[in-house]
């Protein structure tokens, strides 16, 4: 993945400062100790303007991220929304990321954070797939990382946190050294847990499998949208323990997260899956997604969030 494009504006605890305005100390808790909440969000251009997939539902998760960890965001989900809308506009980018993230600030280095402020961003910029140019039509090499994932208890999963994705750095950067796109994590037990930033579906004689919530895993909101998808489009779903070696056998296998969007895995440590190409399973699911989001299929969920404020508009 390229550098970050600058944009114009980033939300900062209830205004808009321009980008290189939006600074952190070096004595910031979150500097030192990883003491941070945050999502990612795609919005994607569709014929009736930018519009933003799953916003509220992604603002939802990051208020119980912070629930969990003792954050005060001081801004209601409907506020944050509304933020992020007007950022989208502001920064007049059609289809891209957006970032919003709550940090623990200054006021204190100790291991107790309470005495920091806890300061809210919202960032965005446009970002391509996340795997890579090809990764949606062609697939991905994948393999099962040395690195496992945390015992539950241990730190909590249902948080998306940034400490928590130290583990998440140490796999993709073996996957990568290694010559693979991304890594499988296992967990504690040695089964399935997801990938170093997304969950994981395989598709075994028609059925669509995906690892079910142990405590080691983000419940991911694409995960969500892929299981509900697939309701929809009448293929059976479940939710239980995989082994390692499933993977291996299995007829299909993707990456669902919102960066990753819905990529096939086409090898798992050199061991090719299913017809090494994307499967009929993957393919209409990612159709269906892809459809939904850029506003050419029916949003029959309310999904969707469309920028009001006119793209392009001035400060």
């Amino acid at each position: 993945m390229a550098g970050i494009e600058k944009t114009d504006w980033i939300w900062k605890n209830g205004e808009f400062v321009s980008w290189d305005d939006a600074q952190i100390h070096v004595t910031s808790h979150v500097v030192h100790y990883g003491s941070s909440v945050f999502e990612g969000i795609r919005f994607y251009d569709t014929p009736e303007g930018p519009a933003v997939f799953r916003l509220t539902d992604h603002m939802r998760r990051f208020e119980d991220s912070a629930k969990i960890y003792r954050m005060e965001l001081g801004y209601s989900v409907a506020e944050i929304v509304a933020a992020c809308l007007e950022l989208v506009g502001r920064n007049g980018i059609s289809e891209g990321y957006l970032r919003p993230i709550a940090i623990r600030g200054e006021g204190g280095l100790g291991l107790d954070p309470m005495p920091c402020s806890v300061d809210t961003y919202l960032i965005t910029w446009p970002w391509g797939q996340y795997l890579g140019s090809t990764a949606l039509a062609q697939g991905v090499d994948a393999c099962v990382s040395s690195w496992t994932r945390p015992a539950p208890n241990t730190h909590p999963s249902l948080a998306k946190a940034g400490g928590n994705y130290l583990n998440s750095q140490l796999m993709k950067m073996e996957a990568v050294a290694n010559g693979y796109a991304e890594a499988i994590a296992l967990g504690v037990t040695g089964t399935v847990s997801e990938g170093s930033g997304q969950n994981l579906f395989l598709v075994k004689d028609g059925v669509l499998i995906t690892p079910r919530l142990d405590g080691t895993m983000l419940h991911g909101i694409t995960r969500d949208t892929v299981i509900k998808l697939a309701h929809n489009l009448g293929i059976p779903v479940q939710q239980e323990i995989v082994p390692r070696e499933a993977l291996y056998l299995a007829d299909e296998l993707f990456f669902s997260g919102t960066a990753s969007e819905i990529s096939p895995i086409r090898s798992v440590d050199r061991i090719r899956i299913g017809t090494g190409s994307v499967g009929p399973v993957t393919q209409s699911l990612q159709d269906e997604y892809l459809g939904v989001a850029r506003g050419q299929l029916p949003d029959r969920h309310g999904w969707l969030d469309f920028v009001k404020q006119p793209v392009g508009a001035s400060a």
